[in-house]
């Protein structure tokens, strides 16, 4: 007799989480494995924030908050709203949750009915379909082109929207190109959406700070104050602060979403920890030079693997604007065959080829809604991107 629910047959595991628990199998086991899957910085959390963290232990702050978070963290995050996006959020219009994923959920949760449309240019994070078809909402794929920077098209998202259009999901920078969307862009796409007064965006501003080359980020509500109303902005401390493991994500939206929000929270995490939610408190509000001090690091190791995967055979690579990720693509070795005669039919032929032959982990294009083309994380040492692209060099070469 089976218990489980009929609706996991939507979804499917998380492909990056997979590939990462696959590489510390395969170093477990002894085998030299660089991984270059985790979404996740090499670097640790600051020590100022640590040191709030392990202060709300000490003065015994470890008991249950509100169940949308502490009034510090919202006035905090309001602040850093007002600040970095120019956004002005009321504490009735902000939620705190465990991880900006866990907020992303929340709102389909609250949001979407069977039939209910949502809007995700591809290449995706590999959990935003998913998530809304547990939400028994219908992802629809608008599909973007290398040749305009992976950057969704006013008229690509105009074919996309229908009336039974809810959400348009928007990520900038994106996961996994790293592709950002300069103030015109932003705005040329807000002027499709002011044309469908039924559909909301939600801004997934996760990589907001992780931007490069004097780029400068717009969120969709700043963009366009028009749509502040049906914007719910979300963001978080994981990435720009180095806080993956304390799981705090956040959103600024409209005070009745938000409520609504909270009614699922309420029933099934309730509150973020007490003390992550303090030490993001000295995230928000704290020293912020070592963002930028971090990014110059970000942006070497990009300009490294950029160059380097360029000179490789059968690969090409476009230079991001923000993020940590490059997506190259791997059409011009579609086709070739490895030295055991097996045959390159897509990247996930590829990245396995790459994983057994080099040991190098990367996660390929299928993953993320656009193929040919793979994901790289560079979110790890010089030397280990160094030697890993040198391997993906020696993989492509092996090709014939």
């Amino acid at each position: 007799m089976s218990f489980l629910a009929s609706r996991l047959d939507r979804i499917k595991p998380s492909a990056t989480m997979a590939i990462s628990a696959k590489a510390m199998e395969l170093k477990a086991q002894g085998r030299d494995v660089i991984g270059l899957g985790a979404g996740e910085p090499d670097f640790d959390t600051p020590d100022s924030i640590k040191a709030a963290g392990i202060k709300a232990i000490q003065e015994g702050q470890t008991k249950y908050t509100q169940v949308e978070g502490l009034p510090a963290l919202k006035e905090a995050i309001a602040t850093k709203f007002k600040r970095d996006n120019r956004l002005d959020y009321a504490p009735n219009q902000i939620i705190v949750g465990v991880g900006a994923k866990h907020v992303l959920y929340n709102a389909l949760m609250a949001t979407l009915d069977p039939g209910d449309e949502v809007v995700i240019p591809a290449p995706y994070w590999v959990s935003y379909p998913d998530m809304v078809l547990l939400a028994e909402g219908t992802p629809v794929i608008a599909p973007t082109r290398e040749e305009n920077g992976f950057k969704l098209q006013p008229d690509e998202l105009a074919r996309a929207i229908t009336a039974k259009t809810k959400w348009l999901i928007f990520n900038s920078p994106s996961n996994p190109t790293g592709a950002a969307y300069n103030l015109d862009q932003v705005k040329a796409l807000a002027e499709v959406l002011l044309r469908h007064p039924q559909v909301g965006v939600i801004a997934d501003d996760i990589y907001e700070h992780l931007v490069y080359d004097g780029f400068a980020f717009h969120t969709m509500a700043e963009a366009e104050p028009a749509l502040q109303e049906r914007t719910l902005t979300v963001n978080g401390v994981s990435k720009a602060y180095a806080m993956t493991g304390w799981r705090i994500g956040y959103a600024g939206g409209d005070a009745a979403l938000i409520k609504a929000m909270g009614k699922i929270q309420s029933q099934s995490t309730s509150n973020p920890a007490s003390i992550s939610q303090l030490a993001t408190v000295e995230a928000l509000t704290g020293p912020q030079d070592f963002i930028a001090e971090r990014n110059a690091i970000f942006r070497e190791r990009r300009d490294l693997v950029v160059g380097m995967l360029n000179q490789t055979s059968g690969l090409t690579c476009r230079r991001p604007e923000g993020a940590f990720y490059v997506y190259p693509s791997c059409a011009g070795l579609i086709g070739k065959a490895t030295p055991d005669g097996a045959r390159m039919e897509s990247s996930e032929d590829f990245a396995k080829f790459l994983l057994d032959s080099e040991g190098v982990a990367v996660v390929h294009g299928t993953a993320f809604g656009l193929d040919p083309f793979f994901r790289i994380s560079y979110a790890t040492s010089t030397e280990n991107l160094t030697e890993a692209c040198t391997r993906i060099q020696r993989a492509a070469a092996a090709l014939k």
